[in-house]
């Protein structure tokens, strides 16, 4: 099988090694519009080819569509539009934009909407990483309006690279992903610029920080190219989570206010809940 990857950064790169490890792909082309990035995935044995979008299509059985959520939703109906047979996957952190673009797409039933709930703070073909999406979730949204077959293909890829497989609509998706992911990304940015904020002193930051901070501040290294656009899909969910979020930090700034250190260990105790789901 021949596939093509529109956007060998971080996921889309780590997809092609995923996909090469397995055995299931016998040639990969980048499609990448930063040049840098395809010879980079070339040097790094990710992709075998960097071609244009055309010349890719025809040429591939499967075709990746791994690239930020807005451009995703541009592209798609042009990528509709030149495929016939073939499978086209996103891998996108919002679902419903790029879903209500796909119902007005040439060809809709080829394509699949997924996403696999794996990445990092880092971001370019050099971030890709080997064994990736093992023991993690692939969330498939709107399997009926997909072809029997192209949600087959997608199932079977995920399933060889040892993930897991959920089924919901892309509004049911967009607010899990709000408070399971989106609200720990804004967390993170606000801690990091408070940090900076108040701590003027870089070296005090650098000898001073402990492991709690470094995995508090670690998503705050994320691209921002990436996380605008994901913020604004999803913009009213992450609303909800971050008006949630706000108060359960007023109910810790109030007990410190007023002494109530009571209240203060039952908020404590009941976060530590978290461990029933999260060991």
């Amino acid at each position: 099988m021949q596939v093509t990857i529109i956007g060998i950064g971080l996921i889309g790169g780590s997809m092609a090694l995923a996909l090469k490890d397995k055995g299931i792909v016998t040639k990969i082309f980048a499609v990448d519009q930063n040049p840098a990035h395809g010879q980079l995935a070339l040097e790094l044995g990710i992709a075998d080819e960097v071609a244009d979008l055309d010349s890719a299509l025809a040429q591939s059985d499967l075709v990746v569509l791994s690239i930020p959520v807005d451009a995703a939703a541009k592209l798609l109906p042009e990528i509709m539009s030149k495929v016939s047979s073939q499978v086209v996957f996103d891998v996108s952190s919002t679902k419903k934009v790029i879903c209500d673009t796909a119902l007005h797409c040439e060809n809709a039933g080829r394509f699949v909407a997924s996403h696999p709930m794996w990445g990092t703070e880092f971001h370019g073909p050099q971030a890709a990483q080997k064994g990736a999406f093992a023991h993690k979730a692939a969330v498939i949204c709107h399997k009926e309006r997909s072809d029997a077959d192209a949600v087959a293909m997608v199932e079977k890829i995920y399933l060889a690279l040892g993930m897991h497989l959920l089924y919901m609509d892309a509004a049911a998706h967009d607010v899990h992903a709000a408070y399971i992911s989106h609200i720990s990304h804004v967390s993170s940015f606000a801690l990091a610029n408070t940090v900076l904020e108040k701590e003027k002193e870089d070296d005090k930051i650098f000898e001073m920080a402990s492991g709690g901070f470094e995995s508090s501040v670690r998503l705050a290294k994320s691209n921002a190219a990436m996380w605008v656009p994901i913020f604004i899909q999803n913009k009213e969910n992450l609303l909800d989570v971050l008006n949630e979020h706000i108060s359960q930090l007023r109910k810790f700034k109030s007990c410190l206010e007023k002494e109530n250190y009571t209240y203060l260990a039952e908020l404590i105790e009941n976060a530590n809940t978290i461990k029933r789901i999260l060991k």
